[in-house]
């Protein structure tokens, strides 16, 4: 049988045996929340154009509040006329339903786990990452940099986040060859993705649609954001560096000086070097969605399986058991989405925008334009998706922006800002949960780690926003 693809924690218990919350109790924690907010908030919607809202056309809409429907087995649908809070049945419901609008990425991550399965049972991984340890004789402090600059140039320019899922697995290998726990080695790859991502310098995912709402020119203003990006992943790995040096670490010995690559493994991770390429162009010049990423994966596991000529019987082991091990990582995106929709589907989302945008309406251009990073980081908490949130936030404080000064390029900076930061703690984000899962890393356990620089990034936000819109950026 092939190696799981995330093998446990040699210094933390594993989820089944923690005394800390399992991720998808977790989950269901959040899910009764929501449950909650569907009868604590009102409901209220505004008129859309296609999926933009459309300012100054939000109205509040009649709700039945009956503690009564919380067990209602066949719960009413909420209308433009009347809404109704979610039930448990509904609630439950709403998790399959959140599987499958998830469907594409969910299949996407499980193969990423099938393909990483074929790739480990082949031994070139194992036997490339012992050849980098000899090369760089185990200097951590060398390696960290460069694996975070790479990482984070493919987020903040191309927009990859969960292509990234796949290089957890091949940190956590060589963490456990330099003696390092599966927090260093998740958190190498997410604090990398999640700071490229806040400053998306060009990446097209967050900028495509949030520049143009707010009339600016697409991928305009990158300037900045590359200072920001330059800026936030210095003191990223800074962080990540002091990290180590606490933990007292020490360059490991018994480094297998001896190591040589075959002639089999070499083909192996010319693929897999190939593969990397193919995605930056897939993503980037083709428009690779997930369904598209998802058969590149199994294809790539086949051609790996090829190549290091296994057994179709020993391939497919592999593959399944790569799949079993990003399970977990799979069901907590669909559990994430479960809880956009219970929110989605009693019509409070857009009560929560307007209320929010009340509160910088009318201010000055600073408490505006910091007021707009806290309003998306709110945001970022009930509407994960990155698209979904612009499209229901930016045709709102656009305007607000205007009017209390800010520029259309502050107003895109502050959703980045918002966006960002909050999904580096925040555990409705699918992403962040998969993250975690595969890096077999306890959310509690994150959230010590992650909060104080999460504190140090926020400050910075906040200050570089007061700078942007005195300059009129």
């Amino acid at each position: 049988m092939a190696t799981s693809t995330a093998a446990p924690s040699n210094d933390q218990p594993s989820h089944g045996t923690s005394r800390m919350l399992h991720p998808v109790a977790m989950m269901l924690l959040i899910i009764l929340i929501a449950i909650g907010l569907t009868y604590v908030l009102d409901s209220g919607e505004f008129q859309r154009h296609e999926k933009l809202v459309v300012p100054g056309t939000f109205h509040l809409i009649d709700k039945d509040r009956d503690l009564s429907a919380l067990v209602n087995p066949n719960p009413p649908k909420s209308t433009a006329e009347h809404a109704y809070p979610a039930s448990i049945f509904s609630a439950v419901s709403s998790i399959p339903v959140g599987l499958t609008k998830s469907a594409q990425l969910v299949f996407m991550v499980m193969f990423i786990g099938g393909m990483f399965g074929v790739l480990r049972k082949s031994g070139a991984l194992d036997a490339g990452i012992d050849r980098l340890l000899n090369l760089t004789k185990g200097n951590v402090y060398i390696l960290t940099p460069v694996l975070m600059l790479a990482i984070a140039c493919g987020s903040t320019f191309l927009g990859l986040v969960s292509e990234y899922l796949v290089i957890i697995p091949m940190m956590l290998i060589l963490a456990k060859r330099l003696n390092l726990g599966p927090l260093f080695a998740t958190a190498l790859v997410a604090i990398a993705a999640k700071i490229g991502y806040l400053a998306s310098v060009t990446n097209p995912l967050a900028l495509v649609i949030a520049q143009p709402i707010v009339g600016v020119p697409l991928l305009s203003g990158a300037g900045l954001r590359l200072i920001i990006f330059v800026l936030y992943l210095v003191i990223g790995i800074a962080y990540l560096l002091l990290y180590v040096k606490r933990t007292g670490y020490t360059l490991p010995t018994e480094l297998n000086r001896e190591t040589r690559l075959s002639a089999q493994h070499l083909m192996v991770l010319a693929i897999v070097a190939i593969s990397i390429v193919m995605l930056i162009i897939g993503t980037s010049v083709w428009h690779w969605g997930d369904t598209q990423l998802g058969a590149f994966y199994i294809f790539e596991g086949m051609l790996i399986a090829c190549v290091a000529r296994m057994s179709m019987r020993i391939a497919c082991e592999a593959f399944v058991d790569g799949m079993k091990g990003m399970m977990l990582a799979a069901l907590l995106i669909g559990l994430a989405k479960a809880v956009e929709i219970i929110l989605h589907d009693s019509l409070v989302l857009d009560t929560v925008i307007n209320h929010l945008a009340g509160i910088v309406e009318g201010r000055s251009r600073i408490f505006a334009a910091e007021g707009m990073v806290f309003i998306q980081m709110v945001l970022d908490v009930l509407i994960p998706s990155t698209s979904g949130k612009a499209a229901i936030s930016m045709p709102i404080l656009g305007p607000i922006g205007h009017l209390s000064g800010v520029s259309g390029q502050s107003v895109v900076l502050a959703f980045l800002f918002g966006n960002g930061l909050t999904n580096m703690i925040t555990p409705t984000s699918g992403m962040l949960l998969a993250y975690l899962a595969t890096g077999r890393v306890n959310y509690t356990a994150w959230l010590r780690f992650i909060l104080p620089l999460f504190a140090i990034l926020t400050v910075c936000s906040i200050v570089i926003m007061a700078i942007a819109v005195e300059t009129g950026y």
